[in-house]
């Protein structure tokens, strides 16, 4: 039976958990930048939709009794690297050094036409 965790200021679309407990590990799906208060996208740029991410990760987070200081492992996925630079300011806000491993990467498309989706990988102390 999987433990899984969920955040009423995170927002899902799709059938799948915000977060499964792996153990010592925690499993966080991909979140877009849905205001999880209106179930759509935010409005602005592609920095103020990196923010509305994390701020949707760092809820199922605090659901699983963890904090960023735990996440060992994020992926992100952008529409267009060209959004590389500003994602990255907003990115190295959300962590103090060490900094998590991370991959970045180019896609087609996001769900609801979002330009960033941010998941990640943490670990219980």
């Amino acid at each position: 039976m999987r433990k899984t965790y969920e955040s009423k200021d995170a927002k899902a679309v799709g059938p799948y958990s915000h977060a499964v407990d792996a153990g010592d590990l925690v499993y966080l799906s991909g979140q877009t930048p849905i205001d999880p208060t209106k179930g759509e996208l935010v409005s602005g740029g592609i920095g103020e939709q990196t923010k509305q991410c994390f701020a949707n990760l760092f809820a199922v987070l605090e659901a699983a009794g963890l904090t960023p200081d735990n996440v060992v492992k994020v992926n992100v996925y952008l529409t267009d690297m060209k959004n590389f630079s500003e994602m990255n300011e907003v990115y190295k806000t959300q962590f103090s050094e060490p900094f998590p491993a991370r991959t970045s990467v180019a896609v087609l498309a996001l769900p609801l036409g979002a330009d960033v989706e941010i998941e990640m990988i943490a670990k219980r102390s």
